[in-house]
């Protein structure tokens, strides 16, 4: 499938690359939300059902839409899909998106993650800025600080820090936002 919004639908750096998702990839996104589900705003976990409808009823009709609220990709490491994201809530009066990744549970340590999400902001950078997008942002737990370094090392700025804003575990724990505006 191919997004009509995109000129270009494949974005490479490496080993890396993100192509339009695909729907073969829709159980394993499942499993990685479902085991993720404690740092996602998900509020159950999904099921196959869900899934296919899911991206039968949504995912499906975003390839064809001139303006989609979001754009989702497929990340890929030598072809082997390992994650996936895109950029939601888009804003196309206003230029700007956030940014959503998750990566399979599997290849979760920290320095594994910091260079699989640097070289996956490298990607949606090539993304944001095919589309013209003047800002990209991204919202994050305050708990878990190696996911913020790839933000920091990728030109980042925390542009928020919200106090005991989501509830984690029992708790109320701050939420940081990051944002990059891009060169025009």
């Amino acid at each position: 499938m191919e997004y009509k919004v995109l000129n270009k639908q494949v974005f490479t750096s490496g080993n890396y690359t993100l192509v339009p998702i695909r729907f073969e990839d829709r159980y394993d996104i499942m499993q990685w939300r479902n085991e993720q589900i404690y740092h996602l705003r998900q509020d159950k976990p999904l099921t196959k059902e869900i899934q296919d409808a899911y991206f039968e009823n949504v995912v499906a009709k975003l390839f064809e839409q001139d303006q989609p609220n979001q754009i989702l990709f497929s990340f890929l490491e030598n072809g082997n899909s390992i994650g996936y994201g895109g950029l939601v809530h888009i804003d196309w009066i206003s230029h700007n998106a956030e940014i959503s990744f998750l990566l399979n549970t599997t290849l979760i340590d920290p320095n594994s993650y910091r260079l699989k999400f640097m070289m996956y902001l490298e990607l949606i950078n090539q993304v944001s800025i095919s589309i013209r997008l003047h800002k990209i942002y991204t919202y994050g737990y305050d708990y878990i600080d190696y996911r913020f370094e790839p933000l920091y090392k990728s030109g980042y700025e925390l542009e928020a820090f919200l106090h005991e804003h989501v509830l984690f575990d029992g708790e109320l724990v701050p939420v940081r936002i990051y944002s990059k505006f891009l060169k025009k």
